[in-house]
């Protein structure tokens, strides 16, 4: 009689433990090289003396490219093994596509937010000497210094006055944009794009949200890019800044880059999957009726 083969456990790498730890460093890439685009164009370049003219355009461009690059190269670290959700926003648009299943949802949020949280802590483990001289320059306290909190999470332009609508709004549609593209750039059946190529596409759409929609309220789009590095400035010494997120105009703001996201990338999808998703069906399947064409009978 053969011996049968020893039962193998199932490693953590092999399900979720696997899936959370990309998550984790995918989130990681992300924040690291996003976090540092902004502490280079707000306090290294002008801190290195290689700056001498105010914060203007060009650092913003510095700040677009660089949170897009860090969307590609985030996607390429997790997604083999994960999807590359990177974002709590683009996980619950999944779950209620059925694309994904519901149990996961949390483990991977608390993934992507511990992802943020650390990248944010290296982040400023390798600025704080810029940050300090910054504000010291500027004799500004950092509990009161709303210019280095902004490396870390975004805050409303003072357009909005107290308005919570006006930043909520925001966060709505550049999620919901963000959401609908992915849809777009991941359906085969659409003009995706290869496989190798949709992550550089992605960090192109992230560009283009920054660039159009970014100084509205930082252009967050993902609750753990905002939440991880914002709860890790609390505890650094921003205060109520970070939490509960208060400064001069602005009161009670940190559900709002958290709340805005999550349902701007639900409408992302359902826009997608009600008046994209739809018609390729109903193409695909006409398509396919007419490579059948009508019975014949040989005669």
């Amino acid at each position: 009689m053969a011996e049968r083969a020893p039962a193998r456990r199932r490693g953590y790498r092999e399900g979720l433990g696997g899936e959370m730890i990309a998550e984790f460093l995918g989130t990681f890439v992300l924040i690291l090289f996003g976090v540092g685009s902004v502490a280079v164009a707000v306090v290294g370049l002008p801190g290195s003396g290689r700056q001498v003219v105010p914060f203007g355009a060009p650092n913003w461009l510095i700040i677009s490219w660089g949170w897009g690059l860090a969307v590609v190269f985030g996607v390429y670290v997790a997604g083999g093994v994960s999807g590359a959700h990177l974002n709590p926003a683009v996980t619950l648009g999944f779950a209620v596509r059925r694309d994904f299943p519901w149990r996961k949802v949390l483990p991977y949020w608390l993934a992507q937010v511990f992802g943020a949280f650390v990248a944010a802590a290296l982040v400023y483990a390798s600025y704080h000497w810029a940050i300090e001289f910054f504000d010291t320059k500027s004799g500004t306290p950092r509990d009161k210094s709303l210019n280095t909190y902004s490396i870390f999470a975004t805050f409303p332009a003072q357009y909005f006055g107290n308005s919570w609508w006006g930043p909520f709004l925001d966060q709505m549609i550049g999620t919901g944009i963000l959401l609908l593209l992915i849809c777009a750039l991941i359906d085969l059946r659409n003009t995706a794009p290869g496989v190798n190529l949709h992550p550089y596409l992605i960090g192109l759409v992230v560009v283009a949200i920054g660039l159009s929609f970014g100084t509205n309220a930082g252009y967050a789009i993902n609750p753990a890019r905002d939440f991880g590095p914002r709860l890790f400035t609390y505890f650094e010494g921003w205060g109520s800044i970070a939490l509960p997120g208060k400064f001069t105009w602005f009161d009670h703001y940190w559900w709002i880059p958290i709340v805005g996201p999550l349902v701007g990338g639900v409408i992302g999808v359902l826009v997608y999957d009600t008046l994209i998703s739809p018609i390729i069906r109903a193409r695909a399947v006409a398509a396919e009726a007419r490579e059948e064409g009508p019975a014949t009978e040989e005669i």
